[in-house]
């Protein structure tokens, strides 16, 4: 018995410019909306993460019998300031809780404009306002 099949096998290089061809379009189609997806996720994490660090001020209310002041900022709830003797904390177990995904530190506000106290980011623009990933994100 002969072997018929005299050519080597494999692909011939227009095979391949179509394959790459096919991987570039769905690269093109796909990649936007995956980066689409990674901001959305950071604005959500950036809520989930004002409602925690709300919550444990409530928690260091109970102690103090106040909230942190604005001079001793969302640092108190990992370590304890000087003008507060009856800390019981930590209220939060790393200081990377209070820095927002993009990078810049959260903001509060005692008393809130949304209630007792405010939480927020200001988003990746790290200014007020703007919309899509730009936009605040607090626990409100």
């Amino acid at each position: 018995m002969r072997n018929t099949n005299k050519g080597e096998g494999g692909f011939t290089l227009l095979e391949l410019l179509v394959v790459l061809a096919i991987m570039g379009l769905l690269a093109a189609i796909v990649g936007p909306s995956v980066i689409g997806y990674l901001g959305k996720s950071k604005t959500q994490a950036a809520g989930v993460q004002a409602r925690s660090i709300a919550a444990s001020m409530t928690f260091f209310r109970v102690d103090m019998g106040r909230y942190p002041t604005e001079a001793e900022g969302l640092a108190a709830l990992v370590k304890p300031p000087a003008s507060a003797p009856a800390w019981n904390g930590p209220y939060l177990t790393d200081a990377a809780g209070i820095i927002d995904p993009w990078g810049n530190p959260y903001k509060m506000k005692v008393p809130g404009d949304h209630g007792e106290v405010d939480v927020f980011s200001l988003g990746s623009d790290n200014a007020p306002g703007g919309s899509g990933e730009a936009r605040d994100v607090g626990n409100w």
